[in-house]
């Protein structure tokens, strides 16, 4: 008989392999080779990817660098996010956990008094109980429902720490991009600076040349709205730094006015790197966190279609319970007092209003949304890098431009300057050409930070920075 009660468990212990539920097949990412703008060598693609790692160095300064590894180390929705991945990973053992043997001890000691007037149970009146054992059951996962839902996590987990990742990236590009416009601003402050200075200059002249007969009421009106002009310029531009350095400051995790001195001097001149690099389309899609993100929540949409599957069938446990029972303490120890109890416990679904059923198409409505959702994040993707690509080129196209404006300007500044000092021409055309100066000036500096902002946004693109030596331990 002992050997019949045993075949059930055993059976049970034999299909303990059987896992429901489809098997995840990653999809396939993208099927292009190349982008629009330039073919990428698998050779070029490599030597990208090792730049990748610490892109903000080519822009050679050591600040932005150190303002990097602070931002690294000590920003809270860095923190928060590594929490998270922690929260995630445990959920992992959580899931897991179900599928190994419960084991718990109890213990009880009671004094109670029974009615002595009972026939049935017969009164006995004062006596004491004692126990004290194990309590254990095995829940045999025979259709893979806990191993569907430890696959789930693990994926959940891996989606956690994309998204990390993700964070990472953006969080490095946001820092940068407000570092550039720092010292871009601070650029455009020492422009404005250089036009005051003129203006002032130019005002002095006309009223001194007014008061010698020489210039008129009009020029030295021109000349003194032109000096308002200049001035009124320069408090945005302050306000603008300002704010800036405010926001890398609370980047890093500290307080906004923390950085004030520290990035208030002008740092030095900086150049967008000579050439981007570029990685091929399956490598960059392969390497953008929210693209691994979305694919990871797919897998574990598709586990979990396993996990409502398994619920559908019979449930197998393993009772088990083990402990002395008696009214004194002498008894607790002889075989006389030992109580036990082991079996099987079956239970299978029969009616429950079409829950389980509905559980399981909504599994798989999520599961094919991951799947959609998975496919537009990799076409985001990669219209990202294109659009920052053309992006891009057509600024650097326009900072040329805008870079020979101002060398023409500067000198039909000088040359209008030249033939009113001659006494050749009106002080309104010197006004004019101070004016166009000091705009293309302006305007150059705006071209340049503007395509730095365009390499910092390539760089996201391509998903760079979670890469990093400098990443935190996960």
């Amino acid at each position: 008989m002992t050997r019949h009660w045993l075949a059930l468990p055993i059976a049970a212990i034999a299909l303990a392999g059987c896992t429901v539920g489809p098997d995840y097949h990653a999809p396939r990412a993208t099927t292009r080779t190349q982008w629009s703008r330039d073919p990428v060598s698998e050779a070029e693609s490599a030597a990208a990817a090792a730049r990748l790692r610490h892109w903000w160095g080519e822009f050679r300064d050591v600040e932005l660098d150190r303002l990097v590894a602070k931002a690294l180390a000590d920003n809270d929705d860095l923190a928060i996010a590594r929490q998270r991945l922690l929260a995630a990973r445990a959920d992992i053992s959580i899931a897991g956990a179900d599928a190994a043997p419960q084991l718990g001890a109890l213990a009880t000691g009671t004094a109670n008094y029974s009615a002595t007037t009972l026939t049935w149970p017969p009164g006995v009146g004062y006596y004491r109980f004692y126990t004290a054992g194990f309590d254990a059951s095995w829940e045999l996962d025979i259709f893979g429902g806990i191993r569907r839902a430890v696959q789930a996590a693990r994926a959940d987990a891996a989606s956690v720490a994309a998204d990390r990742d993700a964070l990472q990236v953006s969080l490095i590009a946001e820092l940068a991009t407000d570092y550039l416009s720092i010292r871009a601003t601070q650029a455009r402050l020492a422009v404005a600076l250089q036009a005051q200075n003129a203006a002032r200059q130019a005002a002095n002249l006309a009223g001194r040349a007014y008061a010698s007969g020489l210039g008129t009421t009009l020029a030295t009106a021109e000349a003194a709205a032109q000096m308002q002009a200049t001035t009124a310029a320069i408090p945005p531009l302050r306000a603008e730094i300002s704010r800036r350095i405010h926001a890398v400051a609370v980047v890093l995790g500290q307080d906004p006015s923390s950085l004030d001195a520290e990035l208030a001097t002008p740092g030095v001149t900086l150049a967008a790197p000579p050439t981007l690099p570029l990685t091929l389309p399956a490598e960059t899609i392969a390497n953008r966190p929210d693209v691994r993100a979305a694919e990871r929540a797919y897998a574990a949409a598709t586990a979990r279609i396993g996990v409502a599957t398994a619920n559908l069938y019979p449930n197998l446990s393993i009772p088990l319970m083990l402990a002395p029972q008696t009214s004194y303490f002498s008894d607790f120890f002889r075989a006389a007092s030992l109580v036990y109890e082991a079996g099987a416990s079956l239970t299978a679904p029969i009616a429950e209003g079409g829950r389980l059923s509905a559980k399981l198409r909504e599994a798989r409505a999520i599961a094919e949304a991951r799947r959609i959702a998975f496919h537009a994040t990799v076409l985001g993707a990669l219209k990202e890098v294109e659009d920052a690509l053309i992006t891009y080129d057509t600024d650097t196209e326009r900072a040329g431009s805008l870079r020979s404006e101002a060398t023409a300007a500067a000198a039909a500044y000088a040359r209008a300057g030249r033939l009113y000092a001659a006494g050749l021409t009106p002080y309104i055309d010197v006004l004019t050409a101070e004016r166009l100066r000091d705009t293309a000036a302006d305007q150059e500096v705006v071209a340049d930070f503007t395509r730095l902002k365009d390499c910092v946004a390539l760089y996201k693109a391509l998903g760079a920075g979670w890469q990093s030596d400098l990443k935190p331990a996960r």
